[in-house]
């Protein structure tokens, strides 16, 4: 933006909906002035000149001054992103432990994968993968040198890549390790290999071991259509706010093709603001296959009665469908699924999952839009497990990504701070106490929560369970918890005091296992979660 207007539009096209803030900018401070969110699909005028009704009927001075009007809405300026259905990369290497490598480093990308090797697929089956329309990009890559399982086959697979190329010039290859310096590659794709084509990258070479995994990222990352993305812009937004705020914040993000797990701190002395992401297509609410392991995945966080053929039809019907049956039961088992894509991105972002408990998480994704307040508590408590004190909100207006487009740090700075109160609404605050002693009896007290002015008093805490305090929003307070035994809350200690805010949820402190360890049997496993469920539910009796 060249200049500074007094309303704009913020707006976020996803797969499953669209979502249109509207802005202004009445006095000194930009404001939230409303927001909408409809299908996908849903005419942005449309929705923008219905949030401009609205302001008029509600304040008409403020409509005139910021100049906004039903008719003339769609001319203003906008912060707009678009998210879309994940591209698809195939992953060749010469052996299972090469594909093994790759895709994990892929898996933690936005790129919806497909894998093949000479141990699991026939060279007919590689070369139709290869082939697909809808694969965009190829990883193929091997160890320098190569490993002992690999001599064999590589020959053949650096021809079949070669031939691939030449056959489809519009395919991007990312080469990790010495695939394209075989002679067969030459011979296949018509051509020695010498740096000048720009579809074909080159990256580092497969390890024997597991490292960092942050060069082939990017390069894949790089490869992605839109790069400017929901889930990109909304990490720049991130390190604004954690500027802004001066606290640590972490953002999950649940959408129907993917998800995103960041974690921003504020900048120190001359040091600016740094973030760690990760975005990758495994964290999807419904993939976009849906096998038998995803569906047994969903399975193991319901308490209904529901075989995997029928849950698979009702995951089915959510994937081409999201908007609907979004009360009762389907808000249940959309959460279910919220559930497993969680687990999914915890397993995706061990890295992320060993720093320090945020001062701040934030939810975002329509996964979150339909349950209630300390049903998506407990669902982060349950799946995002680690020791210590966060303060929960979500993104309700879905600023974050808009925000996120515009390119000087600056003014991005002072936009999220401006509407840093309208941005974020509270949920409330976690507290996650890790080693906690069990008791030989049910229902044991290990401990006993104090809050500053409380009229209620203590409570009690109980082992392996969930508590719920009423925290308003807005409101502030010193939690004291205080254990027979030495607990985990960010340190190790008897006795622990620690700040905590308030919001729809209130207050969740949470002394179950860390991580989480639930029944194996199926009938104790759903009554443990049933049992939960009532405290979050809101009339749930099950």
């Amino acid at each position: 933006m060249t200049t500074v207007p007094r309303a704009l539009l913020a707006i976020d096209a996803g797969s499953a909906t669209t979502s249109v803030a509207l802005l202004g900018k009445p006095w000194k401070r930009w404001r939230l002035l409303g927001s909408l969110a409809a299908p996908a699909g849903a005419p942005v005028d449309a929705l923008a000149a219905t949030l401009a009704a609205r302001l008029l009927s509600t304040d008409p001075r403020m409509a005139v001054e910021l100049s906004v009007a039903a008719e003339s809405v769609a001319d203003l300026p906008r912060l707009e992103t678009i998210s879309g259905p994940a591209p698809t990369l195939a992953v060749l290497g010469a052996s299972r432990r090469a594909v093994g490598l790759l895709e994990s480093v892929a898996a933690r990308t936005p790129w919806r994968i497909r894998t093949a090797s000479p141990e699991s697929h026939d060279p007919r089956e590689m070369t139709e993968l290869a082939l697909r329309p809808e694969v965009s990009a190829i990883l193929v890559g091997a160890g320098d040198p190569p490993g002992p399982d690999e001599r064999g086959w590589l020959d053949d697979l650096a021809g079949l890549v070669g031939a691939a190329t030449r056959r489809r010039p519009e395919l991007r290859v990312v080469l990790a390790g010495p695939v394209a310096a075989r002679a067969a590659w030459a011979e296949g794709a018509g051509r020695p290999f010498d740096g000048s084509q720009e579809r074909i990258v080159e990256g580092p070479p497969l390890g024997m071991r597991s490292g960092p995994d942050e060069p082939l990222r990017e390069i894949l990352e790089g490869l992605l259509p839109n790069a400017r993305g929901t889930r990109h812009t909304a990490v720049r937004a991130l390190l604004s706010l954690a500027d802004a705020l001066d606290r640590t914040v972490e953002l999950i993000d649940i959408g129907l093709d993917g998800g995103l797990r960041a974690v921003a701190s504020p900048g120190v002395a001359d040091q600016g603001p740094a973030a760690v992401a990760v975005r990758t297509a495994q964290a999807a609410l419904v993939p976009g296959d849906v096998d038998d392991a995803g569906v047994d995945s969903v399975l193991a966080w319901t308490t209904g009665s529901l075989d995997r053929h029928r849950m698979g039809d009702r995951l089915m019907d959510l994937r081409l469908q999201p908007w609907a049956d979004v009360s009762g039961e389907g808000a249940r088992l959309r959460l279910a699924a919220t559930r497993a894509a969680l687990a999914r991105l915890a397993a995706q972002t061990p890295d992320i999952g060993a720093m320090p408990s945020p001062d701040v998480t934030i939810v975002a994704g329509g996964a979150f839009a339909v349950a209630p307040a300390r049903a998506v508590a407990l669902a982060l408590a349950d799946t995002i497990r680690r020791p210590g004190v966060t303060q929960l909100a979500t993104d309700h207006a879905r600023l974050l990504g808009p925000i996120g487009t515009i390119d000087d740090p600056d003014e991005r700075r002072d936009l999220v701070a401006d509407l840093a109160d309208d941005l974020l609404a509270p949920i409330g605050s976690l507290v996650v106490v890790a080693n906690v002693p069990s008791g030989r009896r049910t229902a044991t007290r290990v401990g006993r929560l104090t809050l500053d002015g409380d009229r209620n008093g203590r409570h009690d805490l109980v082992a392996g369970e969930v508590a719920f305090v009423d925290l308003p929003p807005g409101d502030r307070a010193f939690a004291t918890l205080e254990f027979r035994d030495t607990v985990q809350v960010g340190h190790r200690a008897r006795r622990v005091a620690v700040p905590v805010s308030g919001g729809v949820a209130g207050l969740t402190v949470d002394l179950r296992d860390v991580p989480l360890r639930l029944p194996e049997r199926r009938d104790r496993r759903r009554a443990a979660l049933a049992a939960w469920g009532e405290l979050a539910w809101p009339g749930d009796e099950r």
